[in-house]
């Protein structure tokens, strides 16, 4: 959807590097070609190490007034992505007038495991390079990906309780690790996300994160609250307001296994997380400093 964030993994020269690398491969057209073990049955792996790929776009879908999602295929049907929870893919992107590259980290919101596809979902900005050019692609264009970002290493079970907080643009993320978990046979992790946007029409993802609440009844929970509602709010599903200590103080409870997840705004992220000399809302509320991860 969004562009994914990974401060904590990105560095100034690895992204300069990236983007040297990028300017030869996106004129030289270079392609990735999946990869397998020979000798084993396993799907070959589109994204199993350092290099590049240009993948055709399949097709694109209008969320709201500034947002898309975009299924892009791979050259191999029985391909799989070859990424691990959680990680974003580095978009080479040529918007019209310019010279070089742009590199931007998204997210993708399809099962990782899916065969022959990825999808993105992704935000328009108002002066956004990147993610004004991939709104410009139309079914058949292309896009050059890079090498993957690994976020925070999950286990299945590593915790058996885990909090999700997304605001706006940072659900791509804790949608991808909520997926993943639910959806992995081996992973019993319980889960109860609380999802802060500005409007209703915000809410992305809604009708895949309900879907996880009926397949997966008492181990995924959610709270939606919407900042400027329409409507009355509760009645239409959420609560009105921001994502607070108070709110959160009746969703979370904290021992010593707990591990909890925060994507957003950076305001939300320094009122959760806090700083090295102020803590956070999470802090004050009980969690640890190796129990919060920030994307």
């Amino acid at each position: 959807m969004f562009r994914a964030r990974f401060p904590q993994y990105i560095t100034a020269k690895s992204v300069a590097a990236v983007t040297l690398l990028g300017v030869g491969a996106y004129y030289a057209g270079s392609r990735l070609t999946p990869t397998a073990n020979a000798k084993s049955n396993e799907p070959p792996k589109v994204f199993s190490g350092f290099g590049f790929t240009t993948l055709r776009l399949q097709s694109t879908k209008d969320v709201n007034h500034n947002t898309k999602r975009l299924v892009f295929e791979f050259p191999d049907q029985n391909a799989i992505s070859g990424l691990s929870l959680t990680s974003a893919l580095l978009t080479i992107s040529r918007p019209e007038g310019r010279w070089f590259p742009v590199i931007r980290p998204y997210t993708p919101i399809s099962d990782l495991n899916q065969k022959g596809q990825i999808e993105l979902m992704v935000k328009k900005y108002p002066n956004g390079k990147a993610s004004g050019h991939i709104h410009s692609l139309t079914p058949g264009d292309t896009l050059t990906f890079a090498a993957a970002i690994k976020g925070h290493a999950w286990t299945p079970n590593q915790s058996p309780q885990v909090y999700l907080i997304a605001g706006g643009a940072g659900i791509t993320p804790i949608y991808q690790l909520a997926q993943g978990i639910l959806n992995n046979p081996a992973d019993k992790t319980k889960i109860n996300l609380v999802f802060g946007v500005n409007t209703e029409q915000d809410l992305l993802l809604r009708e895949e994160l309900e879907s996880f609440k009926k397949r997966f009844p008492g181990r995924f929970d959610y709270i939606y609250t919407v900042s400027h509602p329409e409507g009355q709010g509760q009645n239409n599903g959420f609560k009105k307001g921001y994502i607070t200590e108070e709110l959160l103080r009746d969703v979370v409870k904290v021992d010593g296994d707990t591990k909890i997840f925060v994507c957003g705004p950076p305001a939300m992220e320094n009122s959760l997380v806090g700083s090295r000399f102020q803590p956070g809302i999470l802090g004050r509320l009980g969690f640890m400093k190796g129990q919060i991860v920030k994307f």
